[in-house]
């Protein structure tokens, strides 16, 4: 028998995928990311709930277990778990371009919005009243990131194992200083090994529990077979990563032919770079070695406005990591890069470089590794490292607390005196945030209020 043709099942497979595909139009879907990228507040849990809902349980493009597996190694990578889960769907159901335009659009808003604040920032920020309104935000971060490590960690510790994991890393870091890559490491390694003696103790935990919610058949369902363009081949694989890092190593060897390696443009890509290499748990999770930086290496900015930046990247949409705009234009328009009569030019230039850098991994790492992630569906065993890196992250994140704590509780060290107002606007904030579950742009805004009014009515 000559000419076999295709056999029905692939037939099938190649109908259901076509049919997927067509299903969700293309400028459907740039809307719906244009618009998360504006309304994308409440950290990485506000947007993936964001997403969830409308995705999940509205539009039902996609099944509870297709984002949830997408979500899991996500969460797994370096970078910003909800911008890579929005590539992720955006190349899922659109190839290529899909996964561009949707991550794209998820940071460029808050890009914009956050070079705007910053240039009201610094040229405003000196203002008495301005001040104050700071003061009672970076007040409020401390309980801000308290919430997130208490998130955290009701939804990953739940066994012995994982508090241990949890409790060392914070000695790690607060006690030995250990480097925060070695610590991710260790805890996969753990993670790992102990999932072959004890796999009962990975099974569950590590991801979001999101209730389905919904009934009847996604687009990409369950069962939908993975479409051409994700299905894994070392040809695709290799082309994507010598793209990726053609366009890396253009950008950098641009800086230096044009500034030279010492340039601060030229530094701040390098170092974004690797920061960007380096954010196992989001943006929390990275903020102490963006400080030892930006702050104390290179002198970008001082701990004060760090503290600020991280205020103004709790009230913008998009990812928290996008506090890293703020550092560049503060960095770029305090070093006056392009002269001192182009200053906003300097910072704006500056903001778009360090996003560009901290972002162009976590491209790569999606539509690249997309096709690998989608071949590994249903292999329980791969969450295992992922939450033993989530525990570490925890009491990374703890120390992170304390440190900003100190910050603000003593801001001219133990030596100074103790900030009784600043403990009392933290104390509320914490309260709020915890016991009566109010959002963080309510909780910011009150703190902000009570800063002013601690400035007109000393305490």
């Amino acid at each position: 028998m000559s000419g076999v043709s295709p056999q029905p099942a692939q037939e099938r497979e190649l109908a259901t995928v076509a049919a997927a595909e067509s299903s969700i139009p293309f400028g459907q879907a740039v809307r719906f990311w244009l618009k998360l990228g504006f309304i994308g507040f409440g950290g990485p849990a506000g947007q993936i709930a964001i997403m969830h809902q409308e995705l999940v349980g509205q539009r039902r493009w996609i099944s509870e277990q297709r984002f949830l597996h997408a979500l899991n190694y996500c969460m797994l990578l370096p970078g910003p778990e909800a911008q890579q889960l929005a590539t992720y769907i955006g190349w899922l159901m659109h190839r290529t371009l899909g996964g561009i335009v949707a991550g794209t659009l998820f940071v460029l808003p808050s890009l914009l919005i956050l070079i705007a604040l910053s240039w009201l920032y610094v040229s405003f920020g000196e203002l008495p009243w301005v001040a104050a309104l700071f003061y009672g935000v970076k007040a409020a971060v401390t309980a801000i990131i308290l919430q997130a490590a208490h998130r955290l960690g009701n939804r990953t510790l739940h066994s012995p194992l994982l508090w241990a994991i949890a409790g060392s890393a914070f000695v790690a870091i607060a006690v030995f200083e250990l480097p925060f890559p070695a610590i991710v490491a260790a805890a996969a390694l753990i993670g790992h090994l102990a999932d072959r003696v004890t796999p009962g103790q990975f099974a569950a935990g590590n991801l979001p529990s999101h209730s389905a919610g919904s009934s009847g058949a996604a687009l990409i369902d369950d069962d939908t077979p993975p479409p051409p363009h994700a299905r894994f081949r070392w040809q695709r694989f290799v082309r994507s990563m010598v793209i990726g890092l053609l366009l890396w190593g253009a950008s950098i060897g641009l800086l230096t032919l044009r500034f030279g390696w010492q340039h601060t443009l030229t530094q701040m890509g390098w170092f974004f770079t690797k920061a960007a290499l380096l954010t196992f748990g989001g943006a929390y999770a990275v903020l102490p070695y963006v400080h030892q930086g930006a702050v104390e290496q290179f002198g970008w900015l001082t701990q004060t406005q760090m503290m600020s930046g991280l205020a103004l990247g709790e009230t913008t949409p998009g990812p928290l990591i996008m506090v890293v705009a703020f550092v560049g234009f503060v960095g770029g328009h305090g070093k006056a890069l392009f002269g001192p009569d182009a200053l906003f030019l300097a910072g704006a230039a500056a903001a778009t470089l360090v996003t560009w850098f901290t972002f162009l991994p976590s491209f790569l790492f999606i539509l690249a590794g997309g096709p690998l992630v989608e071949s590994t569906r249903g292999k329980l065993g791969y969450t295992a490292p992922l939450t033993a890196i989530t525990a570490a992250v925890v009491g990374v994140i703890l120390d992170l607390v304390l440190f900003f704590a100190r910050a603000t509780l003593w801001p001219h060290g133990f030596s100074g005196s103790f900030d009784w107002l600043s403990a009392l606007i933290t104390l509320g904030a914490a309260i709020a945030l915890l016991h009566y579950r109010r959002t963080t742009i309510e909780v910011i805004a009150g703190c902000a209020l009570a800063g002013l009014l601690g400035q007109v009515l000393p305490v």
